[in-house]
Order: structure tokens, then sequence, then C-alpha cells
């Protein structure tokens, strides 16, 4: 097995590609739940909780106010209920932080206004003083900053503007501190530069704001620690450059400051019981990819103290040292690493390879430091192995990767991270770390995730072809996470020269037809391959279908007919289109001497010239002259001379074919087939009722197009959709009595023709009517009245389903099967409506309104009394 890693040549395409919710399919793996991240929860809160209290202007008298209680929020919105009213919720009411007349608690009384009790409370208060005293005795007051001023209705983190200026404890030395400033908040992941090195980046930290190690300015002062520049950037000014930097920031200290109340969910640090000397197992923050030996260096004060990283050769010369605190992730008590199965890296220098903790302790003349001093862990935390999760790369904190959990030992993760620049090993990670985050972290807030490399897998022999080196056994690029999988995979294709595909060859001058974009064609390389016939195919293909104007309609043309007998090679293929995403499975040939045949019977497909791609170049002149030609001449000499889909029987030609199948002889559908293609008319002019149109083109076809459009199924598919859909399908034989007739549906066709002659698509329904405004040029109401056997409101989805796949728009039932529209829902449907929810153009959405008119025309008549 050779594994190919794809260069960074491709990677900003992959970049712009990479969708969550495809790599979980392909991988089959899960997202980490969201209410595992605690730090992303917090950072979400708006300021505001249940059970504040703020005084509000009274609404039937807005000279008065009164105080009310935050029953919840949404966004820039609470829901409020005036105290005095108790339990009882009838008079809650919302209000937008950014429009009411909100104010903290104390407010009436600094600006001299009147607190007066609402005339709706006033019988249960009789003594106003004292209620107010009673209620607001040991209350919580909403945040004055989120009520007045600049920051009115802000979200609390978006006052961490860049700009603004913070505290950062010395992880060296946590008696110091500097003052840094934010030069990028991503989400709350703040890019911080240390304050006098505003022109270089050397020195940028990635953290949290919630980090224990971050506080607002002013903290040291308060708290007896000391201002100084760490030890790194010390030396690069002096001490009077340092001493000036420092003064200009307490003068600005109004300006660039960061509210207090922001940092109120820090989680709190407690008092330890470490001792200098104690040994313990501990995980290298800058490093988190072993345990290691480590021992309490020194003890600062009742909250921090110095670990070191233990190293035993006489000659080294740093060390690796970093400041803790009881609550700090990645320290355990001496034999955890043996208790969880887990390797402990012996320290350099260590004699031997089998490490010993008695043996060490005996040796070094130290104590374990005592369970007791370790907080308590659990597994209790949503975590599981094998999930996804966005993770940032410890070795380059700029990077965000997608993380897979490799392993869960109580509160502890290991983390393999895809796509970082330079592979790492898997990183140890804290259930509660905030450098971990959901799936879509960063495309919410905006940041760029790394994506996953992708990986070719080429099994390979010696060979004895003429000029053949070797021969592939197999080929298959996968996702980074996938290849240890894709490795043991036991699945092959021999590959010589019967089965090498030919280079195959995109001339541009030929003509592209009309579902290709002629500029994206001439975007395209000269030529594919050679290679293995069905990667090479599907490259071409998948070229094809992203360079057309409509890709997923290419791909439904290129599908593989469900009843089809398969004479080559079944492969998935993708289309997205409008921001959603389709697949379908499309048959390719798998032997090189049919290769030319595919090419042009797939050209002839998609009515372009049937020399546009395939093993022959085209170097001046096209054998087919297909530049002299038209649009119009040409699909009549190489188009499929397709009916128009109006001039088709209602119900679509598949429909009626399979009402005359028996269910027993139905194929199975297979679960592959995503986009599910309307089967097209074996003969071509006779199924057309007399006084079709035909030919190619037209406004009609562009709307039959949206409605196809809005007919294919998405990558996620249900089986229980498809078990209604069937079962809609056998009804229709059953109970064809509520079908319209075949001389109405025939009727249905020459009036809808007539709608179009009279260029009704310019009228819109009225939301009184819920019906077209012309009645003399609509007749259809009367000629076609419906007789329903049941009543609509009791109908489920399944029976909307089947009523609609006996009308001319069955392409749309799957929509309903999707939006679960049951009887009820059908009846409330208009015209702006059905456009609005389910994206229709106006041609298709008036024709489906039609038919909900007669439902509820029949309703009124047989049922409404």
């Amino acid at each position: 097995g050779i594994g190919r890693e794809q260069g960074n040549a491709g990677s900003s395409v992959e970049e712009m590609e990479f969708n969550w919710d495809e790599y979980l399919e392909d991988t089959g793996a899960i997202a980490a739940p969201h209410g595992s991240f605690k730090h992303v929860d917090t950072s979400l809160q708006n300021g505001f909780a249940p059970g504040m209290k703020l005084e509000v202007a009274v609404k039937s008298d807005q000279n008065t106010y009164w105080v009310a209680t935050i029953i919840t929020t949404c966004g820039q919105l609470l829901l409020l209920r005036y105290d005095g009213y108790g339990e009882d919720r009838k008079a809650d009411f919302w209000c937008d932080i950014m429009t009411a007349d909100l104010h903290p608690i104390g407010w009436c009384e600094q600006n001299k206004k009147i607190l007066k009790v609402p005339e709706g409370i006033k019988d249960k208060i009789p003594d106003q003083e004292e209620f107010l005293q009673r209620v607001l005795k040991g209350a919580c007051s909403a945040p004055a900053n989120l009520l007045e001023g600049l920051h009115r209705g802000k979200n609390p983190l978006d006052l961490i503007a860049p700009g603004s200026r913070l505290e950062l404890q010395n992880i060296r030395d946590s008696l110091e501190a500097w003052i840094v400033n934010v030069v990028e908040n991503v989400g709350g992941r703040l890019k911080l530069r240390y304050e006098g090195l505003e022109d270089s980046d050397k020195f940028d930290q990635w953290l949290f704001y919630l980090d224990p190690f971050l506080h607002q300015v002013g903290w040291a002062a308060q708290h007896g620690y000391s201002l100084q520049p760490p030890l790194a950037i010390r030396s690069l000014k002096s001490e009077a450059d340092w001493q000036e930097i420092l003064k200009k920031v307490k003068e600005e200290e109004e300006e660039s400051s960061v509210p207090t109340d922001l940092f109120k969910d820090k989680p709190v640090i407690g008092v330890h019981s470490f001792s200098e000397g104690m040994k313990l197992e501990a995980v290298d923050p800058m490093a988190p990819f072993v345990i290691s030996p480590a021992t309490i260096l020194k003890v600062y004060n009742e909250k921090y103290f110095m670990i070191e990283i233990d190293d035993l050769r006489p000659d080294r010369t740093t060390s690796q040292s970093y400041i803790c605190h009881v609550n700090s992730a990645g320290i355990f008590p001496v034999q955890w690493s043996l208790k969880n199965g887990l390797h402990l890296i012996p320290p350099p220098g260590y004699p031997g390879q089998d490490f010993d903790w008695a043996d060490y302790l005996k040796q070094c003349g130290a104590e374990a430091a005592p369970q007791s001093c370790f907080p308590s862990l659990t597994s209790d935390h949503g975590f599981k192995e094998n999930m996804k999760l966005e993770a940032v790369n410890p070795v380059d904190p700029e990077e965000v990767c997608i993380a897979t959990v490799t392993k869960s030992k109580e509160s502890y993760l290991w983390l393999q991270l895809e796509g970082s620049k330079k592979p790492v090993p898997d990183c140890i990670v804290s259930v509660e770390s905030m450098n971990i985050f959901p799936v879509g972290w960063c495309e919410t807030n905006g940041y760029q995730l790394r994506p996953p490399r992708k990986v070719t897998f080429l099994t390979v022999r010696p060979c004895a072809q003429p000029f053949c080196h070797f021969r592939i056994l197999s080929s298959r690029t996968v996702h980074d996470g996938l290849k240890n999988q894709e490795m043991n995979s036991s699945d092959s294709v021999v590959i010589n020269g019967k089965y090498c595909c030919p280079k195959i060859y995109f001339n541009h001058r030929c003509f592209s037809g009309p579902y290709l974009n002629k500029g994206r064609i001439a975007e395209l390389p000269q030529s594919v391959g050679p290679g293995n016939c069905v990667l090479v195919l599907k490259e071409v293909l998948t070229l094809l279908i992203n360079a057309a104007y409509k890709p997923s309609r290419v791909l439904r043309e290129l599908q593989l007919d469900e009843e089809a007998a398969w004479h080559g090679h079944g492969e998935t293929l993708k289309a997205k289109y409008k921001g959603k995403s389709y697949r379908a499975t499309v048959e390719v040939v798998r032997t090189a001497d049919r290769v030319a045949d595919f090419c042009r019977k797939t050209c002839i497909k998609l009515e372009c010239c049937p020399n546009l791609f395939g093993p022959q170049m085209v170097l001046d002149k096209c054998s087919e002259n297909c530049s002299v030609l038209t649009k119009t001449k040409y699909t009549h000499y190489y188009g499929k001379r397709k009916n128009k889909r109006i001039g088709r029987p209602p119900g679509g030609h598949s429909n009626l074919e399979v009402a005359m199948k028996k269910p027993n002889k139905r194929r199975k559908r297979r679960k592959h087939f995503f986009v599910h293609k309307k089967k097209r008319s074996s003969t071509s002019v006779d199924n057309t009722p007399a006084g079709s149109p035909q030919g190619s083109g037209g406004e009609e076809e562009d709307d039959q197009d949206e409605v196809d459009e809005e007919s294919l199924t998405e990558d996620s598919t249900s089986e229980h959709q498809d078990e209604l859909l069937e079962e809609s399908e056998v009804s229709e034989k059953k109970s064809l009595s509520s079908s319209p007739t075949q001389s109405e549906l025939s009727h249905s066709l020459a009036q809808d023709r007539d709608k179009r002659k009279r260029k009704l698509r310019t009228f819109s329904f009225s939301d009184d009517e819920n019906k077209p405004p012309s009645p003399k040029d609509i007749k259809v109401e009367v000629a076609e009245k419906l007789q329903l056997d049941s009543n609509p409101l009791e109908w489920s989805v399944a029976d909307v389903v089947r009523f609609l796949k006996s009308t001319d728009c069955a392409p749309l039932a799957r929509i309903f099967l999707d939006q679960e529209i049951d009887g009820q829902a059908l009846l409330l449907l208009t015209l702006p409506t059905v456009q609005e929810c389910m994206d229709l153009k106006l041609g298709p959405a008036i024709k489906l309104c039609h038919h909900i008119e007669r439902v509820k025309l029949a309703f009124y008549q047989q049922f409404a009394n």
C-alpha cells in the first residue's frame, strides 16, 4: 500500500468545499454534543438571566415605572413580568432591549422618576414602599452597561473588541502580569499581543476569554500582583520605556477597558494543598502528547504552584516548567496512567526501559502527591470515541482543525487532528478545555477550519505488460480520517491494459449544448487520464457536472435508470446547486474498448456535440460540423427530441407504468439512489395527446425544470418516506375513484395550454380568495368538479401524497412528504405560502394551487355541513 497525500495546490478548493454534514456521512461518525462545551454555551449568553430585575416604563402611563423580573431571554428580546403578579403569567410581556424603556434598579431614584404600581395589581399592593423593600432585598439587577449607552443590546462578548486591553498572568511566574491588547476576537477566542509590541506578532497568544489567567485591567493592583513584562520580551525595551507604556495604559484605561461583569462566569480557582518536592504525573501544556513524571518545583501561594517535567540528563540546558492551580488540566496522581492502562513516558536519562514509580520515588527521595490534592474526575461528559469536533492545534494555535476522539479516560480525551500543516500525535485535552469546540463553531464565527487532507491509496504489484512497471490492484482517495480503515480494505480491482482508459480530451471548440456552460467548459483541462477506466470517467463526469448551468440537472440526466440493466460500474457522483447537495449513481464503463462509445452516448444525452469529449482530439475542425449549427438545428440532429413535459399524460409516464404492474414484481429500490429522476417515456410522439406542442426550449420547460429541481431528493433520505411513497403508489391502484379520469386529465391539459396563451403567469392569487382573479379565463372549477371519498381534514400525509400523485403535480409529492403536510395543512395552503415555503416558480405554484382549490371546493360541498 502506498499512501499519497494531495498537495497544497488544491487545498484552497478543499477548504471552500468542505461540508461538515457530508464529511460526517462519509466517515460514518457523529458530532460531539453541543452541550458538552460549557465555555461555548457561556459565551452565547446575552448577559441577562431569568430572575434579574429592572425598572420598566408602565404601558398605561409612560411617565411612571415599575419593577419587573426577567422570566426568560431570546436574543435581544426579554420576557418580563411586573412584580406583584406572583405566579400569574397572563400579564407577561415581551420587549426589545434596543427600543424598550428599560433601566437598572435604582435608575428612577437617581433620575427623579416615579415608581408607581400598575393598575392591574394595585389592589394586591397596599403599601408600595414596604413591597419594594421586600422584593428588592438581595435581588440581582440587570447589568447597567447592557441597558444604557453604547453597549446597549449588545452581546457581552462583542464588548471585547480589537483594541481592548486586558491583563495576562505570566505562565512562568504567576505573581506577575502584563497588559495585552486584543488583536482579534473569534467567538470569545482572543488573539492577544503584549502592550509595547504593536509591530511584532512573534509573541502573540490565543486564549479563550474565560481563561483563569486572563483578567480585566486593574486586577493585578487589586490582588497585590506586580505589572511587569515577561522575561521573554523584557530585554526588547529599556525599563524607562516600559514605565512610559504603563503610564500611557493608565491614562487610556477607561477608553479601552472591558466591563468587569464579562468575567463573572470565569472558573473560580480553589485552594491547593501541594508542597514543594512532591511527585505527580503531568502533561506539558505546550506539547500535550504524552504523560510524564513531574515535580512540584515551587509553591507561590495558596492558589498557584510551579510544575517541572522531570529530566534526569546531567547536560540539560532548558527545563519544561509552567504555572498551575488546583483545577489545571493535565496533572494526575502517581500511578494514574497505570490504573487507566496508559503508557507513562520515563524521564529523559532514566536508566532502563520499564519505569516503576516505587523505585523512582525511592531513587529521588521524594514523596508522591496524595490523592486528596487532586480534584475528582468524572466520565459523565458526553464525549465518546470516534466523535468529531473542532480543536486548536497546540503546535500552531492559529490552526483550528477537525478532531476525532480516539480515546476517553475519565475527564480526558485523546484527539487525532486532521488537516494540520504538520502532522502531530494525538493530543491529550481535558473535557473542560477551552481549546475544543463543537462542530460548526468555525463556520459560525467566520474562522477558517483546516479541512482534512485527502489521501490516495494505491495497491500495486509487478506487471508483465509491455511498457508497464506495475499493475494497480486498487486505487481509492479518502479523507485523512479514513486512511487506516481504507488500508485494511480488501476490495480491489485488477487494472491492466484491458481496464486502462486512454486519455480523454475536452474539445473546447465543439458545441456545448443547452446544459453545459461554454465558459466553464473552456476552463476545463485539455485532457484527463490515462488510467483506471472507472476513475478517469468518474473524474470526467464530475468536471462536466461542475461545468453545468444547473449541476443537479446534469446529474439527473446522467443518473442510472433503476429499471435498466447494468452493463458497467455504478459510481456515486455529487452535485451542488443553490446551496443544496444532490447525489446519484451513474453508470460508467470498465473496459477501454467501450470508452469511445460511452463518451459519444453521454454527449448525445447532454445534447452537445458527440465530439465534445472523448479519446479523439479535435484539432482544427469537428467532423460533425457542429460550429455552423444553431441551437435549434443542433437539437434537431443530435438532441433527444423530448416532448414538452406539459404534453405528457398527467402524473408522469412512469406513474401510469407503475400502476399497471403488480406490487410483488416491483424492483427493489436501491438505497444509494438519492436523486429520483422521472422516467422518460420510451416512445416519442405516440404517447403525446393530440394538439400537444413539441420541440425543445420554451418557458414551460423552464418551469418544469424548477419542478424537477424541487423533486430531487437531497443527500439525507428516509426509508420511512420511501415506504410512504410506495404505499401511495399501491393505493392509487385501489382507489381510482378519487382520481380524475383520463378525459378530465386531457381537458385539464388543454385548459393549461389556454392559460399559458393568455399569459396568466403574470397573475397572482388574492390573499382573500386564494384563486386566480379572472374567472373568465379559468373555467376549470366547474368542468373538473372533484368527488372525494373521505374528508380532507382527516387525510394523513400519505393520503395527501396519494392525491398529488394522481394529478399532474406528482413530482411535488416528495416535497409534501418531506414537509409532512397532512390534510389540515393542505387546506390552509395559499399561493403566497406555496411560493415562499416550497420555493416554487409562479407557473408550478399556480398549477399546484389549482388542485388545492379543487380539494377545498369539494370539501365545502361535501363535508363542510
